[in-house]
């Protein structure tokens, strides 16, 4: 399974300034490709090269395989929409590959820049650390915060799927984050606490429209996003441990397309929009792959308004957002939690599955969904 890790690039002023400008005059080369790709309607990455390859070299004083890294950046952004022209901010990553970056122990790595090769520290966490054997050559070079880092991919060793005995379901959502057919909740009240926080400290940075506040509001980004995804981080590692330590499989709904199909009130839009479910979903599934844990989707179909025990499916049996009631057998109890049981009975029956497909940001690679 393939894994991305982010490594700290340490710098002096120096070094810095030269890896802004060599980021500068690799994006700049990028846009200029992407004019011309645009307006030739051009989208083979042999054919750019032959036509762009020595003028951007010459232009834009680039590295021969910096040139064809530029170009190959170009083509990836056009193919996936060639209605617009590509166009990448200037300090946007830089691809880099085995011709023009090696790794030098764990603690330093060579770059091309635009004055040649440079040595530069890195700062390895114990997390990184552990998987430094695996790192190759290929990486993105991104400023972030004014720091840089390498996102280097790694090829993690997955533990082979075991049989399962029994199904641990899970429902997702926004007030409780996830709940599991086990009747352990993991709450999303601090997450909704947090949300709040920023976006009323927001709101007051933007109507005062200053330099210090627009100098807070840049240091605010990304914040929320980062505590968000620790939170999921840390739900999904404890669920995945649970279903392993007790040898069953996990189950998920399928919520694809959640937000178009789901209508909220005007004052909980931004709250709705927030929903880091598909994240939380992501983590759920690699690190259930990387432990051997058995992944399934199940249709989420009525999931909170079938009763476990009758099987009755009815509006009327959830009286309340949070709550459960039977109209047929009288079989009560939180909502979250009988969606929960009705997911883990689903995966355990062998009920339809429905493959993961994830979109955006969080895309699971090659998942092995039973049937």
């Amino acid at each position: 399974m393939l894994q991305s890790l982010q490594i700290r690039v340490e710098t002096n002023e120096q070094e810095k300034e030269l890896l802004l400008e060599t980021m500068k005059q690799y994006n700049s080369a990028a846009n200029f490709i992407a004019q011309k790709a645009f307006a030739l309607k051009l989208a083979n990455k042999y054919e750019l090269q032959k036509l762009f390859y020595k003028e951007i070299r010459k232009q834009f004083n680039l590295s021969a395989q910096f040139a064809i890294r530029v170009i190959s950046k170009v083509v990836e952004a056009y193919k996936r929409d060639k209605s617009r022209q590509p166009r990448f901010r200037l300090n946007g990553a830089i691809q880099y590959d085995q011709r023009n970056l090696s790794w030098k122990g764990i603690d330093r790595v060579s770059l091309i820049t635009l004055k040649g090769r440079t040595k530069l520290q890195t700062r390895i966490g114990e997390y990184q650390r552990a998987r430094a054997d695996r790192l190759r050559g290929q990486a993105d070079l991104i400023y972030l915060r004014g720091m840089f880092y390498l996102v280097a991919v790694v090829d993690v060793p997955e533990e082979s799927e075991y049989d399962a005995k029994g199904t641990l379901g899970v429902d997702l959502g926004i007030e409780n984050l996830a709940t599991d057919s086990d009747g352990q909740v993991f709450s999303g009240k601090q997450v909704e606490k947090t949300r709040r926080r920023y976006s009323t400290l927001r709101s007051k940075l933007q109507s005062v429209g200053t330099r210090s506040a627009k100098r807070k509001l840049k240091r605010m980004s990304g914040r929320e996003r980062r505590f968000k995804k620790d939170m999921n981080h840390v739900i999904s590692k404890q669920i995945v441990s649970k279903a392993k330590g007790t040898t069953r499989q996990i189950a998920l709904e399928d919520l694809k397309g959640i937000r178009s199909r789901v209508t909220v009130r005007r004052e909980q839009r931004d709250r709705h929009s927030k929903w880091a479910f598909g994240q939380l979903r992501f983590f759920l599934e690699y690190k259930a792959r990387r432990e051997g844990v058995p992944f399934f989707l199940v249709n989420p179909k009525n999931t909170s308004r079938e009763c476990p025990e009758c099987h009755t499916i009815n509006k009327r049996n959830r009286p309340a957002r949070d709550r459960f009631s039977c109209i047929s057998c009288g079989f009560a109890g939180p909502a979250d939690y009988v969606a929960a049981l009705n997911i883990a009975a689903r995966a355990t029956v062998n009920l339809p599955i429905v493959a993961p497909t994830l979109t955006g940001s969080y895309k699971p690679t090659n998942l092995f969904v039973g049937s």
